[in-house]
């Protein structure tokens, strides 16, 4: 399987039951270095016979993993963490390859995938049900938490490798077995976890990948076998993820969009503020569900952070990913860059100042475009509401907190947010009013560590339980709760 992912224009094989499993179809799309254009693989979209054949991969190694003992479950996540470990830099560099976004990125991405193996090593606790005695006389009650048998993840192309990694781990060492439904356009990281997977001891059909787009998705939401759908994408497709499998009677988790303001006050530290709300914007080229997309100036300190964000865009270089050097990387595909720029002259069209333009034309096949900064953008604008994912940042001007707390309340989205300020009144009365679901004070963006959910709120989460922490354990998992009484 290692001959996969490492040569180039190679067709790719699902993996099934333990070992690549050739897709018989006549969709194939190239998985696209951003950074040159060159072909890295091909991928197959699979149709609903391969899905079918991964789940009853799944479906019989379920009746074995479901009674392998929790602490070896854990152990195979030690053994996991060891090989992530190992291979970091290698890791770190397939996502610069397939994604496009810079090394120290790629590795920190492989970085928060190993912080969820990790907590997924604490099963034994985290499994822990409870009991009670004497809740009437005679009678005791005790809960327990079962895993609930197939569930498939379905992630997006930012980040190959630590989306999956937020349900694998936990789905995997609660003793469900696992579908995998990456991107079409970033598969290799995929196949490459897998790998790991297997090598650390994972038996076979345990873990899955079904490559595939719009049929596979379909046939992973309507099979009657797989209980829970784990969802992360953009909002349309959340919706249709969140409804079809809902209606299929499945547990579902569907992460949404985004549109993340950050909200600078007139009290701020510029000289922290500034490049952080920069780097949140554009990092990994602003493809992130966590960007933060929009600047909100409170007061009168608009025109000096404009000036400050012209200046460090300017000086951004702009190149691969595997260059450290380069802060600006390529957008994923040619099309997502048209999209993007046809943002930039929407913004323009609805009466933005064009602060800085990052258009230009790539001598070398890749998709790039630079920092663009939008400045005087009104909070009823499209691309003040709407979620562009490329290095755009809009810059709005608000007179006051309240105004700040209102431009965010009527956003549908309400994925993240933060706050630059040096009040602590002002930043709890920030933090206990805002509709966001992560917030960061000081902090531009605030992902949630392993051990905590990643909380996204509004049109951002369609769902009840969310991925990571406690809410993941929870969602890979159910109660049984037993009553019993003992004649004497």
């Amino acid at each position: 399987m290692s001959q996969t992912v490492t040569h180039e224009g190679q067709l790719l094989e699902n993996f099934v039951g333990g070992r690549g499993v050739a897709v018989e179809t006549d969709e194939i799309l190239d998985v696209l270095d951003p950074a040159n254009g060159e072909v890295l693989a091909r991928v197959p979209l699979s149709t609903t016979v391969d899905v079918d054949r991964a789940v009853q991969a799944a479906a019989a190694a379920y009746e074995i993993w479901r009674d392998v003992p929790v602490m070896e479950r854990a152990r195979l996540m030690f053994r996991v963490q060891q090989l992530c470990e190992q291979h970091l830099d290698e890791l770190g560099e397939l996502v610069v390859r397939e994604n496009g976004k810079s090394i120290g990125e790629g590795k920190g991405e492989v970085r928060r995938g190993i912080d969820v193996v990790e907590f997924a090593a604490g099963m034994p606790t985290l499994m822990l049900g409870g009991a009670l005695e004497q809740v009437s006389r005679g009678i005791d009650t005790e809960l327990f938490r079962h895993p609930l048998g197939v569930v498939a993840a379905i992630t997006p192309f930012n980040f190959p490798f630590m989306v999956p990694m937020w349900t694998a781990p936990i789905a995997i060492a609660a003793g469900n077995t696992y579908i995998l439904k990456p991107s079409q356009r970033t598969p290799l990281c995929a196949l490459r976890i897998a790998e790991i997977f297997q090598e650390a001891g994972c038996p076979d059909g345990v873990f899955n990948v079904v490559h595939g787009a719009a049929e596979a998705v379909n046939a992973i939401c309507d099979h009657p076998e797989i209980r829970a759908v784990s969802f992360v994408g953009s909002a349309p497709v959340a919706k249709h993820v969140y409804s079809r499998s809902a209606q299929a009677g499945k547990r579902v988790q569907a992460l949404a969009g985004a549109k993340n303001h950050i909200v600078v006050m007139p009290d701020a530290d510029l000289d922290l503020a500034a490049p952080g709300l920069f780097s949140s914007a554009m990092a990994n080229a602003g493809q992130r569900c966590l960007a933060g997309s929009v600047g909100v100036a409170v007061g009168g300190i608009g025109d000096e952070l404009a000036v400050r964000l012209e200046a460090i865009a300017k000086a951004s270089p702009i190149g691969s990913g595997l260059d450290p050097e380069n802060t600006i990387t390529p957008v994923t595909t040619a099309e997502a860059r048209d999209r993007i720029a046809g943002y930039i002259d929407l913004g323009v069209e609805e009466g933005a100042r064009l602060l800085v333009d990052g258009r230009f034309e790539s001598d070398n096949g890749g998709f790039f475009l630079g920092p663009t900064i939008l400045d005087d953008v009104r909070p009823d604008m499209k691309v003040a509401q709407e979620e562009i994912f490329g290095p755009v940042l809009s810059l709005e001007r608000v007179d006051s907190l309240d105004d700040a707390l209102e431009v965010i309340r009527k956003n549908e989205f309400g994925n993240a947010t933060a706050i630059f300020t040096r009040s602590g009144g002002v930043a709890r009365e920030f933090r206990r009013k805002v509709t966001a679901g992560m917030v960061g004070i000081n902090i531009p963006v605030p992902a949630a560590m392993a051990f905590f959910p990643f909380a996204g709120w509004k049109g951002s989460f369609f769902g009840d339980l969310h991925a990571t922490g406690m809410d993941g354990v929870h969602f890979f998992t159910e109660s049984k709760v037993v009553t019993t009484r003992w004649p004497d």
